[in-house]
């Protein structure tokens, strides 16, 4: 994890994160200043992810036909290059193209970090690292999905987007660090050559990580969405999970190897979601800000130990030079469910009130507990 090209991967990720960060709660404001209603201003993000989903289940086969620091270097210039062009113009006719190029850069940049994170280290610290390529994934959006903001009122558009073309170039010279091609690190077996994972190997964690994304992506959206929006309890909330987040990630990883734990930390950690989803549902119904903030909290803390500990187990269940699928697997799980929850949990909200959101995003990963566990020939409790 001190190894040059380890770090410059934490370095690459910091940058081309800071990017996706600073652009993502602005351009649909760029769409507005268009002249755009609200529905297709934020369809601006809805075609960045959908053109990021489509695009990560083809990145094994570019990580095969390029390597690794090839691929990590068009993710780069994929977010950077386009976003150049956005103060020339707030029309969708240039908004959507550059959506669609810079979807793809991140569909890549995710599947190629993880994948990289995984193959560079031994699998004895692997939650380690992925808890640590959490934390670096996270804190740009910890500053900069506010701060983006915050540096639009007061700044303006043109300095901002400019700094969000920037942001992803300057991850190119860390990809010079890399070796062309990254082999796993990883002697206890033969590298598997084949290019597809057996369904019922990725099912139970891509499932997991499904509804878990869908549900803290629904009370992501919906916070703002609330009466309590006017009062800051929304802001603090959104701040409060993502910091715990953060916080999930890393101690699931510093947990999974210390102790052990790789594939057994995800039903608690569903529970604590769930549990988060309910407290925030009735901080709601009984108006307390504090309440909310702690359920906001809850969710934050359980989605990020469940992003950890199931990508740990879809790299270990892949094996060694499959971690470019078992990463394209995981990512399109978390951004498809990102989607899928803030649609249906807009949609809760606007037939049957906020809490109801809540308490839908609570029932959903109550459900995949059942759903999603199997014992081992061991008698280990293993996802899925």
């Amino acid at each position: 994890m001190r190894s040059a090209p380890f770090l410059a991967v934490l370095a690459a990720t910091l940058a081309t994160f800071g990017g996706y960060a600073l652009l993502l709660p602005v351009l649909p404001l760029w769409a507005s200043d268009g002249g755009v209603g609200p529905g297709l201003a934020g369809a601006v993000t809805g075609v960045f992810m959908a053109a990021t989903v489509l695009s990560q289940l083809g990145v094994p086969a570019l990580l095969r036909a390029v390597g690794h620091r090839a691929a990590l270097a068009l993710a780069a210039l994929g977010l950077g290059v386009p976003a150049a062009l956005l103060p020339l113009s707030s029309s969708l006719a240039l908004l959507v193209p550059v959506a669609v190029v810079r979807g793809i850069g991140f569909g890549v940049l995710t599947v190629t970090g993880a994948a990289l994170v995984s193959d560079l280290v031994p699998p004895r610290i692997r939650g380690r690292a992925t808890g640590v390529y959490g934390i670096a994934i996270g804190l740009p959006q910890l500053v900069l999905l506010t701060g983006g903001v915050w540096a639009w009122t007061h700044l303006g558009p043109t300095p901002v987007l400019l700094l969000g073309a920037a942001l992803p170039l300057l991850a190119l010279p860390a990809t010079l660090l890399l070796p062309r091609r990254v082999l796993p690190d990883d002697r206890s077996g033969p590298v598997a050559h084949g290019r597809a994972l057996h369904v019922r190997t990725v099912a139970g964690p891509w499932v997991v990580m499904l509804v878990c994304a869908a549900s803290a992506g629904g009370v992501i959206t919906v916070l703002p969405l609330v009466g309590a929006a006017a009062s800051g309890t929304a802001a603090v909330s959104l701040f409060a999970l993502t910091l715990a987040q953060l916080v999930g990630r890393a101690v699931s990883g510093e947990l999974g190897d210390r102790f052990r734990l790789a594939g057994r930390i995800t039903r608690p950690a569903l529970v604590v979601t769930a549990l988060g989803a309910a407290v925030a549902a009735w901080g709601l119904l009984a108006g307390g800000a504090p309440v909310v903030v702690t359920g906001a909290g809850l969710v934050g803390l359980g989605f990020g130990a469940v992003q950890n500990d199931t990508l740990v187990t879809l790299f270990d269940r892949a094996g060694p030079g499959r971690s470019g699928t078992a990463s394209s697997v995981w990512n399109t799980a978390y951004d498809a469910g990102t989607g899928i929850g803030a649609t249906a949990l807009a949609a809760v909200l606007g037939a049957s009130g906020a809490p109801w959101s809540f308490a839908v995003a609570a029932l959903a990963c109550t459900v995949a507990l059942g759903a999603t566990w199997r014992r081992s020939a061991t008698g280990d409790a293993t996802v899925g």
